[in-house]
Order: structure tokens, then sequence, then C-alpha cells
């Protein structure tokens, strides 16, 4: 027997372990509101099964004692029942609503705590709709199973019990009657839920295109319109609303097969109960009322039965967002807390790659032990072919991926070895593709230093050379940036973004090509706001265009996960490798345009 409960719940995500799960993390913390739920179902239940047992004595009442006060007496009692059923009806609805909130916001809160502690490789092959999907799915439908678990004991066993024990006292041959109908009620049953399992699953990944569909389409807006792709977009969704219609229309058949069975049954069994009830009225003599009371609790009770019947079907469809969520919660975290490991303690931040080796999938690799010293103040400039392993550096150095070999250190500390969050707060990174949040360009800068006062943001502006551009605007700091910050132009961006990186105030400084896109204007707005970010502070900059980095105190050339040469720009033109051919590449490259041009005018 034991063995037989144990693989019951062998299965992790199977539907038993999926309800204890529920039952133990979630049901048991609001136990005591559940208990006073519970006891307003039971209230409303009794009254339920006491008007039915009612019915039985008005029918008695008039025609055969032919008492009008003992109708009046009953006709009274009925409305305080009806209105304790009422008050207890609200009241354990509110109940059950206020735990479902609490629930759903638990959820959220864990699911997306949970994303925050992945590493990018988690994201790197999902899409961004899917935890969007499972925050709004999984964390709702782990409330739903709860409160139809809930209703199905609370509500509708409680007002089943005491309708058949009305039955019951009534006629206990007619009761046994109609419960005949219930073991093959639920061999059929159970043959429906293996289908409905199956086809929610589908429901859930459709709906999850089709926000991915819509994502991308109104994020890309600007491509969608410019290469008039809004047919194909359409198509697109179209597809994935047509799949998700067919997979709702199959739900639909499968799980509401069970109403065409259960009222076949449940009209055997009121068959069979108003023959033989009508039999031992007309010969046997019985009391009208007896009858009349038994049929009612049965037509009340038939409800209950049914949703009863439909628990296992409903409870499947819904468990399957309930699974979506836990998968990603049960994950191991890329990030873990890592509160036992010691901080980070800078005094002059000397960043050094000793022989590291890494790659971003097994036998692929990028960095093939990489070695080199960013000095403490300067400005070590990574340039080099696409794919060589540059921006892999910075990854690296913020801890976004982990090394397979070697080491990184920082003042001599290995950075695997202090905790994520002191080595993040001591560097400020500036990357070539801006993301400014959801806000205003004072909330923006202020994330650099939660809680920065209004004169230390305006100092970061005006550092970053952006001050000026931001009080032109009518609210001036004040100013809504937009989603993705695409209110402003993307030099206005960049600078809001090194302003954000200024006032953090870090000692180590981390720029991903934060020049390649933008105009000439633009960019000398820009690296003038870099200088004043740079001063006094260790440098790595990854550098596209060779003229941002001339001045740099130490050039890398990487190229193949190694670096190729590495010295001053002057130094590295003399000896005629590398990075003397890129250089003198990217100067024939500015000069063929302006051939071009010439030609053109011509």
């Amino acid at each position: 027997m034991s063995g037989w409960f144990q693989s019951l719940f062998a299965d992790p995500y199977g539907t038993p372990a999926m309800v204890r799960r529920l039952l133990v993390e979630h049901a048991y913390a609001h136990r005591r509101l559940y208990a006073v739920a519970f006891v307003l179902m039971g209230v409303s239940a009794g009254a339920t099964a006491i008007s039915a047992y009612l019915l039985g004595d008005i029918i008695n009442q008039a025609y055969v004692h032919r008492s009008f006060p003992g109708i009046v007496a009953v006709g009274l009692l009925a409305v305080l029942i009806f209105a304790v059923r009422g008050a207890a009806t609200y009241g354990h609805s509110v109940l059950l609503s206020r735990v479902a909130n609490k629930v759903v916001a638990s959820n959220q809160r864990q699911l997306f705590d949970k994303l925050l502690k992945e590493n990018l490789s988690f994201f790197a092959d999902r899409h961004s709709s899917e935890f969007i999907a499972r925050l709004t799915t999984g964390a709702a439908a782990a409330s739903q199973s709860l409160n139809l678990l809930i209703n199905a004991v609370g509500r509708d066993l409680f007002t089943l019990i005491g309708l058949v024990t009305v039955m019951f006292v009534q006629d206990p041959v007619i009761c046994l009657i109609t419960l005949l109908v219930v073991p093959p009620a639920m061999i059929l049953l159970r043959k429906l839920v293996r289908r409905i399992r199956s086809i929610a699953r589908k429901q859930f990944d459709f709906n999850a295109r089709i926000i991915e569909t819509m994502q991308e389409a109104l994020q890309g807006i600007r491509v969608v319109k410019a290469f008039t792709l809004e047919d194909e977009m359409h198509r697109r969704l179209d597809a994935s609303v047509r799949d998700i219609e067919g997979e709702s229309n199959k739900w639909a058949r499968v799980a509401n097969r069970a109403s065409p069975l259960m009222e076949t049954l449940g009209g055997f069994a009121i068959a069979g109960a108003i023959i033989y009830g009508g039999y031992r009225v007309v010969e046997a003599g019985a009391t009208p009322g007896e009858f009349f009371s038994f049929i009612a609790a049965f037509l009340l009770a038939l409800p209950s039965a049914k949703h009863l019947a439909r628990l296992n079907i409903e409870l499947n469809s819904q468990l399957v967002g309930v699974r979506v969520l836990f998968e990603v919660l049960d994950s191991p975290s890329g990030e873990p807390d890592e509160v036992h490991k010691p901080p980070l303690a800078l005094s002059t931040a000397r960043v050094e790659f000793a022989d590291v080796r890494f790659g971003y999938r097994p036998d692929e690799p990028v960095l093939r032990g990489m070695s080199f010293v960013a000095e403490p103040g300067k400005v070590t400039a990574l340039v080099g072919p696409s794919g060589g392993g540059k921006s892999t550096v910075l990854n690296l150095i913020l801890r976004f991926y982990e090394i397979e070999a070697g080491a990184i250190t920082i003042d001599g500390q290995d950075i695997a070895a202090v905790s994520r969050g002191s080595l993040r707060g001591q560097i400020a990174y500036v990357g070539q593709n801006v993301h400014l949040f959801r806000g205003t360009v004072r909330e923006n800068i202020e994330l650099g230093k939660l809680g920065a006062t209004d004169a230390e943001i305006v100092a970061a502006a005006k550092a970053a050379h952006a001050h000026d551009f931001i009080m032109g605007f009518p609210a001036g700091y004040d100013t809504p940036v937009g989603e993705h910050g695409f209110q402003l132009s993307g030099g206005q961006r960049q600078r809001i973004s090194i302003a954000r990186a200024l006032i953090k105030d870090a000692p180590v400084i981390l720029l991903d090509e934060a020049t390649a896109a933008l105009d000439s204007e633009s960019e000398r707005h820009v690296q003038e706001a870099i200088a004043e970010l740079c001063k006094g502070r260790t440098t790595i900059v990854i550098a596209h265009r060779l003229s941002t980095i001339m001045h740099a105190d130490r050039i890398l050339v990487i190229e193949g996960g190694l670096v190729a040469e590495q010295g001053r720009h002057d130094e590295l033109l003399r000896k005629g490798g590398r990075y003397a051919s890129f250089y003198r590449l990217q100067l024939s490259e500015q000069a063929a345009p302006s051939a071009a041009v010439v030609t053109l005018a011509r």
C-alpha cells in the first residue's frame, strides 16, 4: 500500500503531487481564512438542505393538515433561512477572492524574483513573451486551482452531503437507487482527463506565441512599417490565433462531454425516484410532502454533483498553468544567493585576466586562454574583428557568465570568490544599445544611485553633457522618456546612460562601443561625456572606430579569443601588425564614401 502511495506522488508534476504542493505551499499559509470560509460554506449548505426539507413541510401543511398558520410559520422560517444562506455565500465568496488575490500576488513576486536570479544564458534561447505568459497564466492558475478544490469540498460536497441526508431521511430506498448512477459516471469521466491535459498545454503554448508575435511587431514597428511587413505580421498572428481557436474548440468539445453524460444519468435517477416515490404516495399511503421534499433535494443536489464530477477535468486544465509556473520556480537558479561570500574590497581597481577560457556552448570556445592587465586609473581599449571575444570580456567581468578555466581578479581578488552584488556595485556599464526604463529622465539617471538628490542628478547630467538638452524639454528632468527611451534621440539616450553611470561613481568603467551607432555631432558630445566618466577610473572600452581610442593608455587587439597584440597607438602602428592593418582599412573605408560623394556631385 505504501508503495502505491509513493508511486502516486512520484511524478512531481502529476496531478496528486501538484494538488498536495498547492495545499502545502499556499492553502496552509491561509488556513485561518480558509477555515472561516469552510464554516460559512457549511452554513450555506445547511440552509440549502433545510430549504429542501421545508418544501415537504409546506406541502403537508397545505394539503394534508390544511393549516394556514402552519404555512405562515414555514414561510417566515424560509425568509430567515434564505437570508442566512445569502450572507454566508457572500462571506465565503469574499474570503476566497481575497485569498486568491494573495496567492496570485505571491506567485507573481516569486516568479519575477526567480527570473532576476537567472544568468544571461537562461534567457538566450527563450523569448520574453514566454515569461509574460507564465507570469500571468501560471500565477492565476494556482489561485483558480485552489478555489476549485476549496469550492468542491466546502460548497459542492457540503451541499451534496446535506441534500443526500435529506433524501435519505425522506426515503432511504429511493436515495440508494439514485446513487447507483455514480460509479458509471466516474468511470466515463476519467477517460476525458488525459485529453484535457494535452489540449490545455497546447492552449498555453499558442497563447505564448500570440504574445510573442504581438510584442515583436510592436517593438519593431519601425521595421514593420519601413519594410511594409504589416501583412506578414498579420499572417503570423492569424496563424497562432487560428491554432488556439482550434484547440479551444477541441477543449470545449471534450470538456463538455460530461454535461450530456451527467444529464442522462441524472434523468435515469430522477425517473427511478419519481416512479418509486409516486408508487409509495399512491399505493402505500406515504405523505406527498416526503415525495416533493425528496424530489426538491435531488434537483438541488444535481448541480453540485455535476460540479464534483467535472472537478477532475477542470482541475487538470488549470494545473497546466500551475505546472508552467512551477517549472521555472523549481529550476536551479543561474545566479544563486551568495550571502556567504565576502564582498569585493577595492584599493586601486587593477583588473587582470589570467589564462581565461570560456565558451557559450560546449566545444565552441570563445576565449582560448586570454591574459591581460587593465591598469588602475588607465584606459584599456579592446579592438579586433567581430566574434573575437571583446564583448565576452565585459560579460565575464560582470559575471553574466562563469568562466571555465583560469581566473579574473580585481586587486588580486578572484571575482568568482566574492559576491556578485558587491562586484557589480563597483562597476559602471555603458553599452552600445542603451536601455532606458519607463519613467522620466530624472528617474532613469537616479537608477545609477537610488535615492540620489536632485543636486547629484543635475551634476551627473552636466558632467555627461546632457543638462542643456534636458532643460530644453518643457518638463525638463520630469520629461517621460517613453518605452525604451524612444522619445529621445540616440545621442540623448546615450548621454543619459552615461549620466546614470557617472552618478554611480564606480571605480571600474566598462564601455561597449558606446558611440558606434551615433552621428558625428552626437559622437562628439558622447565622447566628451565619456572622457568625464573615465577620469581617474579603471576603464575597459570596446571600440569599433579606432579614432575614438587612439589616446588610450593600452590597446589590446583581440582575435580568435586571444590577445594578438598590445601597446599604445603609435607603438602598434610602428609594428605594422594586425592593428596597423585595421587602422589602414578604416582609413580607406572612410575615404571611399567621400570619393563617392564627390562622384555623385559631379
